[in-house]
Protein backbone atom coordinates (compact mmCIF):
# COMPACT_ATOMS: atom_id res chain seq x y z
CA UNK A 1 0.00 0.00 0.00
CA UNK A 2 1.02 3.45 -1.05
CA UNK A 3 -0.47 6.38 1.06
CA UNK A 4 0.06 9.50 -0.08
CA UNK A 5 -0.41 13.31 1.26
CA UNK A 6 -2.79 15.08 -0.59
CA UNK A 7 -0.69 18.42 -0.33
CA UNK A 8 3.28 17.82 -1.27
CA UNK A 9 5.19 19.21 -4.42
CA UNK A 10 5.48 15.76 -5.39
CA UNK A 11 1.72 14.58 -5.23
CA UNK A 12 0.50 15.78 -8.58
CA UNK A 13 3.57 13.42 -10.14
CA UNK A 14 2.66 10.44 -7.76
CA UNK A 15 -0.90 10.36 -7.77
CA UNK A 16 -1.60 8.59 -10.12
CA UNK A 17 0.55 5.42 -8.52
CA UNK A 18 -0.56 5.83 -5.11
CA UNK A 19 -3.61 3.69 -3.30
CA UNK A 20 -4.82 6.43 -0.88
CA UNK A 21 -4.75 10.16 -0.97
CA UNK A 22 -4.99 11.84 2.37
CA UNK A 23 -5.61 14.92 4.31
CA UNK A 24 -4.41 14.22 7.97
CA UNK A 25 -2.13 12.24 8.49
CA UNK A 26 -3.52 11.18 11.93
CA UNK A 27 -6.76 9.59 10.00
CA UNK A 28 -4.44 6.54 8.03
CA UNK A 29 -4.19 4.02 8.93
CA UNK A 30 -1.38 2.29 10.19
CA UNK A 31 -0.21 -0.80 8.01
CA UNK A 32 2.72 -2.91 8.58
CA UNK A 33 5.09 -2.75 5.56
CA UNK A 34 3.23 0.02 3.74
CA UNK A 35 4.58 3.05 2.46
CA UNK A 36 3.18 6.70 3.65
CA UNK A 37 4.61 10.11 2.04
CA UNK A 38 4.52 13.23 4.06
CA UNK A 39 5.01 16.70 3.76
CA UNK A 40 6.44 19.56 5.77
CA UNK A 41 2.62 20.41 7.59
CA UNK A 42 1.33 17.16 8.58
CA UNK A 43 4.86 15.79 9.50
CA UNK A 44 4.64 19.08 12.04
CA UNK A 45 1.56 18.39 13.19
CA UNK A 46 2.49 14.41 13.66
CA UNK A 47 5.90 13.88 14.44
CA UNK A 48 4.78 11.33 17.39
CA UNK A 49 2.90 8.90 15.46
CA UNK A 50 5.79 9.28 12.50
CA UNK A 51 8.12 7.91 15.59
CA UNK A 52 5.81 5.12 16.76
CA UNK A 53 5.16 3.87 12.86
CA UNK A 54 8.78 3.91 11.64
CA UNK A 55 9.93 0.42 12.65
CA UNK A 56 6.89 -0.72 10.99
CA UNK A 57 6.05 1.16 7.91
CA UNK A 58 8.57 2.90 5.31
CA UNK A 59 7.67 6.59 5.96
CA UNK A 60 9.59 9.50 3.35
CA UNK A 61 9.65 13.27 4.60
CA UNK A 62 9.23 14.83 1.29
CA UNK A 63 10.15 18.78 1.26
CA UNK A 64 11.78 19.95 -1.84
CA UNK A 65 10.69 23.41 -1.69
CA UNK A 66 13.42 23.30 1.08
CA UNK A 67 16.86 21.97 0.47
CA UNK A 68 20.68 21.88 1.97
CA UNK A 69 20.70 23.84 5.22
CA UNK A 70 17.33 25.13 5.47
CA UNK A 71 16.08 21.32 5.35
CA UNK A 72 18.93 20.14 7.71
CA UNK A 73 17.38 23.03 9.94
CA UNK A 74 13.49 21.35 9.64
CA UNK A 75 15.03 18.09 10.69
CA UNK A 76 16.15 18.79 13.90
CA UNK A 77 12.64 21.41 14.89
CA UNK A 78 10.38 18.45 13.96
CA UNK A 79 12.34 16.26 15.50
CA UNK A 80 13.01 13.32 13.15
CA UNK A 81 17.12 14.26 12.18
CA UNK A 82 18.31 10.96 13.93
CA UNK A 83 15.33 9.04 12.47
CA UNK A 84 16.68 10.26 8.96
CA UNK A 85 19.87 9.32 10.09
CA UNK A 86 19.32 6.05 11.07
CA UNK A 87 17.49 4.86 7.80
CA UNK A 88 13.89 4.77 9.42
CA UNK A 89 12.44 7.86 7.62
CA UNK A 90 13.59 8.68 4.21
CA UNK A 91 14.00 12.13 2.71
CA UNK A 92 13.30 13.93 -0.28
CA UNK A 93 14.77 17.14 -0.68
CA UNK A 94 15.10 20.69 -3.24
CA UNK A 95 19.09 21.07 -2.01
CA UNK A 96 22.38 18.22 -1.71
CA UNK A 97 23.23 16.83 1.69
CA UNK A 98 25.62 15.02 3.23
CA UNK A 99 25.65 11.81 2.55
CA UNK A 100 24.88 10.66 5.98
CA UNK A 101 21.21 11.92 5.51
CA UNK A 102 20.50 9.46 2.21
CA UNK A 103 18.20 12.41 0.75
CA UNK A 104 16.87 11.71 -2.90
CA UNK A 105 17.11 14.88 -4.64
CA UNK A 106 14.27 16.35 -6.67
CA UNK A 107 15.58 20.15 -8.27
CA UNK A 108 11.46 21.42 -7.62
CA UNK A 109 12.87 24.84 -8.05
CA UNK A 110 14.33 24.19 -11.39
CA UNK A 111 11.18 22.80 -12.51
CA UNK A 112 8.84 25.92 -11.98
CA UNK A 113 9.83 29.14 -14.23
CA UNK A 114 7.81 28.23 -17.32
CA UNK A 115 5.07 26.62 -14.99
CA UNK A 116 3.66 29.71 -15.03
CA UNK A 117 1.98 31.86 -18.20
CA UNK A 118 3.20 35.19 -17.34
CA UNK A 119 7.05 33.87 -17.29
CA UNK A 120 6.31 32.10 -20.52
CA UNK A 121 5.12 34.97 -22.25
CA UNK A 122 8.43 37.39 -20.74
CA UNK A 123 10.49 34.66 -21.86
CA UNK A 124 9.25 35.67 -25.05
CA UNK A 125 11.75 38.87 -24.91
CA UNK A 126 14.81 37.60 -24.04
CA UNK A 127 16.48 38.88 -27.04
CA UNK A 128 15.72 42.28 -26.11
CA UNK A 129 18.30 41.83 -23.45
CA UNK A 130 20.87 41.39 -26.39
CA UNK A 131 20.01 43.84 -28.61
CA UNK A 132 19.69 46.59 -26.03
CA UNK A 133 23.22 47.48 -25.22
CA UNK A 134 23.37 50.86 -23.77
CA UNK A 135 21.41 50.15 -20.28
CA UNK A 136 20.65 52.38 -17.34
CA UNK A 137 21.58 49.72 -14.77
CA UNK A 138 25.04 47.91 -14.60
CA UNK A 139 23.39 44.52 -12.62
CA UNK A 140 20.40 43.57 -11.12
CA UNK A 141 20.73 42.31 -6.96
CA UNK A 142 17.48 41.03 -5.75
CA UNK A 143 17.59 40.08 -2.22
CA UNK A 144 14.63 39.12 0.23
CA UNK A 145 15.30 37.55 3.65
CA UNK A 146 18.14 39.09 5.15
CA UNK A 147 21.29 36.96 5.61
CA UNK A 148 24.60 37.63 6.57
CA UNK A 149 26.29 36.97 3.50
CA UNK A 150 23.47 38.96 1.34
CA UNK A 151 24.04 42.17 4.43
CA UNK A 152 27.75 41.37 3.19
CA UNK A 153 27.53 41.56 -0.07
CA UNK A 154 26.09 44.64 -0.58
CA UNK A 155 27.57 46.46 2.15
CA UNK A 156 31.09 45.95 -0.08
CA UNK A 157 29.24 46.42 -3.17
CA UNK A 158 27.96 49.92 -1.20
CA UNK A 159 31.60 50.75 0.09
CA UNK A 160 32.97 50.29 -3.86
CA UNK A 161 30.10 52.48 -5.33
CA UNK A 162 29.15 49.31 -6.91
CA UNK A 163 25.55 50.12 -5.59
CA UNK A 164 25.31 52.96 -7.21
CA UNK A 165 24.69 51.87 -10.86
CA UNK A 166 22.69 48.58 -10.04
CA UNK A 167 18.74 47.76 -9.79
CA UNK A 168 18.86 46.05 -6.50
CA UNK A 169 16.29 45.46 -3.62
CA UNK A 170 16.37 44.44 0.22
CA UNK A 171 13.00 43.14 1.85
CA UNK A 172 14.36 42.78 5.27
CA UNK A 173 15.24 46.04 7.39
CA UNK A 174 16.98 44.07 9.87
CA UNK A 175 20.38 45.01 9.20
CA UNK A 176 19.93 47.31 6.23
CA UNK A 177 16.80 49.80 5.10
CA UNK A 178 14.03 48.82 3.12
CA UNK A 179 14.73 48.84 -0.50
CA UNK A 180 11.77 47.74 -3.32
CA UNK A 181 12.29 48.29 -6.99
CA UNK A 182 10.82 50.97 -8.81
CA UNK A 183 7.11 50.59 -9.58
CA UNK A 184 8.22 50.10 -13.85
CA UNK A 185 10.22 47.30 -12.72
CA UNK A 186 7.99 45.45 -10.56
CA UNK A 187 5.61 42.58 -11.56
CA UNK A 188 2.43 44.34 -12.36
CA UNK A 189 0.21 42.45 -9.57
CA UNK A 190 2.78 43.68 -7.08
CA UNK A 191 3.90 46.97 -7.66
CA UNK A 192 0.96 48.72 -5.93
CA UNK A 193 1.53 47.14 -2.77
CA UNK A 194 2.05 48.47 0.69
CA UNK A 195 4.83 47.70 2.76
CA UNK A 196 5.75 48.83 6.06
CA UNK A 197 8.80 47.76 8.42
CA UNK A 198 10.31 44.21 8.96
CA UNK A 199 10.43 41.40 6.41
CA UNK A 200 8.34 42.74 4.19
CA UNK A 201 7.92 39.84 1.14
CA UNK A 202 5.13 38.52 2.73
CA UNK A 203 3.37 42.47 2.59
CA UNK A 204 4.97 43.09 -0.89
CA UNK A 205 3.52 39.70 -2.63
CA UNK A 206 0.68 39.51 -0.82
CA UNK A 207 1.80 35.98 0.67
CA UNK A 208 2.03 34.72 -2.36
CA UNK A 209 4.99 33.15 -3.97
CA UNK A 210 5.85 36.50 -6.01
CA UNK A 211 10.07 35.66 -6.15
CA UNK A 212 9.10 32.90 -8.75
CA UNK A 213 7.68 35.70 -11.09
CA UNK A 214 9.43 37.21 -13.97
CA UNK A 215 8.83 40.39 -15.82
CA UNK A 216 11.82 41.08 -18.13
CA UNK A 217 12.22 44.57 -17.86
CA UNK A 218 14.95 44.39 -14.85
CA UNK A 219 17.02 41.93 -16.63
CA UNK A 220 16.54 44.13 -20.08
CA UNK A 221 17.75 47.17 -18.53
CA UNK A 222 20.82 45.56 -16.71
CA UNK A 223 23.91 43.77 -18.09
CA UNK A 224 24.13 40.29 -15.33
CA UNK A 225 22.23 39.17 -12.35
CA UNK A 226 24.48 39.38 -8.93
CA UNK A 227 21.94 36.05 -7.18
CA UNK A 228 22.25 36.13 -3.70
CA UNK A 229 21.23 32.20 -3.39
CA UNK A 230 19.89 31.03 0.09
CA UNK A 231 23.05 28.87 1.01
CA UNK A 232 26.58 30.12 1.24
CA UNK A 233 28.11 28.78 4.80
CA UNK A 234 26.64 25.05 4.57
CA UNK A 235 28.45 23.29 1.19
CA UNK A 236 26.02 21.64 -0.53
CA UNK A 237 24.30 23.44 -3.05
CA UNK A 238 20.49 24.59 -3.37
CA UNK A 239 19.37 26.16 -6.33
CA UNK A 240 16.49 27.74 -5.72
CA UNK A 241 13.78 30.58 -7.84
CA UNK A 242 17.00 33.01 -7.34
CA UNK A 243 19.36 30.98 -9.57
CA UNK A 244 16.15 29.75 -12.11
CA UNK A 245 14.87 33.42 -13.51
CA UNK A 246 17.99 34.08 -15.15
CA UNK A 247 18.81 31.07 -16.41
CA UNK A 248 15.10 30.86 -17.34
CA UNK A 249 15.13 34.49 -19.15
CA UNK A 250 18.19 34.24 -20.37
CA UNK A 251 20.55 36.61 -18.37
CA UNK A 252 24.30 36.45 -17.27
CA UNK A 253 25.04 36.10 -13.53
CA UNK A 254 27.23 36.04 -10.81
CA UNK A 255 25.95 33.60 -8.33
CA UNK A 256 26.52 34.64 -4.05
CA UNK A 257 26.26 31.07 -2.81
CA UNK A 258 28.32 27.80 -1.24
CA UNK A 259 31.58 26.51 -2.11
CA UNK A 260 30.94 23.97 -5.32
CA UNK A 261 27.82 25.73 -6.65
CA UNK A 262 28.85 26.29 -9.78
CA UNK A 263 30.67 23.17 -10.13
CA UNK A 264 26.90 21.63 -9.27
CA UNK A 265 25.36 24.08 -11.73
CA UNK A 266 27.71 22.38 -14.26
CA UNK A 267 26.99 18.78 -13.48
CA UNK A 268 23.57 19.11 -14.19
CA UNK A 269 24.40 20.29 -18.07
CA UNK A 270 24.19 24.10 -17.62
CA UNK A 271 27.27 26.48 -18.50
CA UNK A 272 28.82 29.29 -17.15
CA UNK A 273 30.88 32.35 -17.88
CA UNK A 274 34.31 31.68 -17.26
CA UNK A 275 35.46 32.51 -20.46
CA UNK A 276 34.15 36.47 -19.35
CA UNK A 277 34.05 36.63 -15.64
CA UNK A 278 36.69 35.10 -13.26
CA UNK A 279 34.58 32.51 -11.74
CA UNK A 280 37.47 30.72 -9.37
CA UNK A 281 35.57 31.94 -6.47
CA UNK A 282 33.68 28.54 -6.74
CA UNK A 283 36.74 26.87 -5.59
CA UNK A 284 37.80 28.49 -2.33
CA UNK A 285 36.00 26.58 0.93
CA UNK A 286 37.00 29.79 3.07
CA UNK A 287 33.60 32.01 2.92
CA UNK A 288 35.09 35.27 3.76
CA UNK A 289 37.83 34.77 0.54
CA UNK A 290 35.20 33.38 -1.53
CA UNK A 291 33.18 36.30 -0.65
CA UNK A 292 36.28 38.49 -1.06
CA UNK A 293 36.68 37.09 -4.28
CA UNK A 294 33.10 37.40 -5.80
CA UNK A 295 33.31 40.86 -4.99
CA UNK A 296 36.52 41.35 -7.26
CA UNK A 297 34.63 39.94 -10.11
CA UNK A 298 31.83 41.57 -9.48
CA UNK A 299 33.93 45.09 -9.22
CA UNK A 300 36.48 44.22 -12.28
CA UNK A 301 33.32 43.04 -14.56
CA UNK A 302 31.76 46.56 -13.80
CA UNK A 303 34.96 48.19 -15.14
CA UNK A 304 34.74 46.61 -18.16
CA UNK A 305 33.12 47.54 -21.58
CA UNK A 306 29.43 45.84 -20.49
CA UNK A 307 28.00 46.12 -24.07
CA UNK A 308 30.84 43.84 -25.38
CA UNK A 309 30.39 41.61 -22.56
CA UNK A 310 26.39 40.97 -22.90
CA UNK A 311 27.24 40.27 -26.51
CA UNK A 312 29.98 38.21 -25.71
CA UNK A 313 27.66 36.29 -22.92
CA UNK A 314 24.47 35.71 -25.61
CA UNK A 315 25.41 31.67 -26.72
CA UNK A 316 25.71 30.98 -23.31
CA UNK A 317 22.64 32.23 -22.02
CA UNK A 318 20.25 31.14 -24.73
CA UNK A 319 21.98 27.71 -24.29
CA UNK A 320 20.96 27.78 -20.35
CA UNK A 321 17.32 29.17 -21.47
CA UNK A 322 16.82 25.90 -23.47
CA UNK A 323 18.60 23.86 -20.97
CA UNK A 324 16.61 25.18 -18.58
CA UNK A 325 13.01 24.04 -20.48
CA UNK A 326 15.02 20.23 -21.49
CA UNK A 327 15.82 19.94 -17.99
CA UNK A 328 12.89 20.89 -16.15
CA UNK A 329 10.63 18.70 -18.36
CA UNK A 330 12.90 16.02 -18.26
CA UNK A 331 13.14 15.87 -14.59
CA UNK A 332 9.31 15.95 -13.66
CA UNK A 333 8.88 12.66 -16.01
CA UNK A 334 11.80 11.22 -14.45
CA UNK A 335 10.43 11.55 -10.84
CA UNK A 336 7.67 8.26 -10.44
CA UNK A 337 10.85 5.65 -11.75
CA UNK A 338 13.57 7.44 -9.55
CA UNK A 339 11.00 7.63 -6.46
CA UNK A 340 10.23 4.01 -6.72
CA UNK A 341 13.69 3.09 -7.34
CA UNK A 342 15.11 5.01 -4.15
CA UNK A 343 12.26 3.43 -1.87
CA UNK A 344 13.16 -0.09 -2.89
CA UNK A 345 16.78 0.32 -2.51
CA UNK A 346 16.13 1.39 0.92
CA UNK A 347 13.52 -0.98 2.21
Amino acid sequence: MFYLDACTELTEFLHPYADELYYEFETVPVVPGATYLIGREQLRLNGHRVRSMCNQCQIIFANPAEGSETLLWHLRKYGIEDLVLGGQVLLIGGGRMSPEYNCMLFEHFLTQPFRYEENKEACKRTSEIFSKTAKPYSFLCLNGRGRPHRYAILNQLEQLGLLDGALWTNLDDHLKPIRLLPPYYEVDRYHDSAVEAGYVKAQLFNNEWGEIYIKPEPYIDTYFSVVTETVYNYPWSLFSEKMCKPLAIGHPFVAVSNYGFYRDLRDLGFQTFHSLIDETFDQLDNNQDRMDRVVNSIQDLCSQDLGAFIQAAEPICKYNQQHLQEFAQRHMDELPARFFQYINSNT
